[in-house]
């Protein structure tokens, strides 16, 4: 096939008057070039193009089969949703999730407003659009600040932990002034981080653990820009080391596993995703974000070492990434309706069979009682917290 290889791709030199983290979540060239390999290797034609304002008339005048999008756009709403919904105007079949998944995944707010209704585990959250706006009096210190609708870590450093108010309105004004227009403000979760990959409707990849125990040094104790920007620079002190699989018991890593599928299935996203939690002492997974466009640098990006942790190479991981578009673009309308009917409405993604069908956590029926934290302390109801 002819697959056109959609990007963002990091310039060589940042724009000074932009923030350090501006251009994180585009791709190096290393990952660019390791994707086109990947795909050249199972005999496809591949063309790297730059989702930019071009996009729209270099696959007007460039026929392609497929595209493998790993664009994430630049600025304005749903802006991830952006080359998708394109694609999708001009009949071009691609990799990974759609226009809504997308638009609904970058949206922290929307997302966990989503898994409150579904009754998944997520931190008491606020979202402010001014810096004076009241502080809801039930969220418990300390809390966490961060860009409403940014990923890699921008926005996020040692500022980010507050615990008080003074700080809060500090760190919601330097976040409305630099990323705008909304700040997101959740109760910080002491515990276990924790990531959780999805290929496919049938495959849930080996939990990763991130251990920053290493990193006392650098004055932050989760995934901030710097963590993931300079990850591995002794200097500063970002050394994580990742443990995959996590280092939990059975039951633990079943729960986790199955409250990750859950949030993934409630915001519709198909072929890949990678599912941040923290996993609190008390032993409750609190689901953080979805990623449906989760980084792929080969050597230092979670998935792609979860994958490999399951016994898939780099090659068969993108391979796969390209049947899963090809069997959805192209298999014949009676096996596609088949395929529709099948799946549960309550449930936009087929189940893994080893996950309960329903995301139920594991021992919620009559023969067990499950894990004692989780079946200790229920999901705080929505009410006002986590407007």
């Amino acid at each position: 096939m002819k697959i056109a290889l959609i990007c963002n791709m990091k310039p060589p030199t940042k724009d000074a008057a932009r923030p350090a983290d501006y251009y994180s979540e585009c791709d190096s060239q290393k990952t660019v070039n390791a994707i086109a390999e990947a795909i050249r290797s199972a005999g496809h034609t591949v063309f790297p193009v730059e989702a930019d304002r071009n996009l729209a008339v270099w696959l007007a005048q460039t026929p392609v089969d497929l595209a493998f999008n790993i664009a994430e756009g630049f600025e304005g709403d749903a802006r991830e949703a952006r080359v998708p919904a394109l694609l999708e105007l001009m009949g071009v079949p691609y990799t990974g999730s759609g226009v809504l998944a997308l638009a609904l995944s970058l949206d922290k707010a929307k997302s966990k407003q989503i898994f409150r209704f579904h009754g998944i585990p997520t931190p008491n959250f606020q979202l402010f659009r001014h810096a004076d706006e009241p502080l809801d009096s039930r969220l418990k210190i300390p809390l966490i600040v961060k860009p409403n609708t940014e990923g890699s870590g921008k926005g996020i450093n040692a500022s980010s932990v507050v615990a008080d108010e003074p700080a809060l309105r500090a760190q919601v004004r330097h976040v409305l002034e630099t990323y705008g227009p909304e700040a997101l403000v959740e109760e910080y979760i002491e515990g276990t981080e924790l990531t959780v990959g999805i290929l496919g409707a049938d495959h849930i990849l080996p939990v990763l653990e991130v251990d920053f125990s290493e990193c006392k040094g650098s004055g932050e104790f989760f995934y901030s820009w710097r963590m993931k920007e300079y990850q591995g620079d002794k200097q500063q002190k970002l050394t994580p080391r990742f443990w995959c699989p996590a280092r939990l018991d059975p039951a633990v890593t079943q729960a986790v596993q199955s409250v990750a599928w859950k949030a993934a299935c409630a915001l519709g996203v198909r072929d890949v995703a990678r599912v941040d939690i923290r996993l609190s002492p008390d032993g409750i997974p609190y689901v953080l974000e979805v990623n449906p466009l989760p980084g792929m640098d080969p050597e230092e990006s979670n998935l792609p070492i979860m994958a490999r942790a399951a016994g898939m190479s780099y090659e068969a991981f993108i391979h796969r990434l390209i049947d899963l578009a090809v069997e959805r673009a192209f298999q014949r309308p009676a096996k596609r309706q088949a395929a529709l009917s099948s799946i549960p409405s309550s449930h936009p993604i087929v189940p893994n069979p080893s996950v309960p069908p329903s995301g139920a956590l594991p021992g919620s029926g009559e023969q067990g009682k499950g894990h004692p934290a989780l079946a200790r302390k229920k999901v705080p109801k929505e009410e006002n917290l986590g407007r």
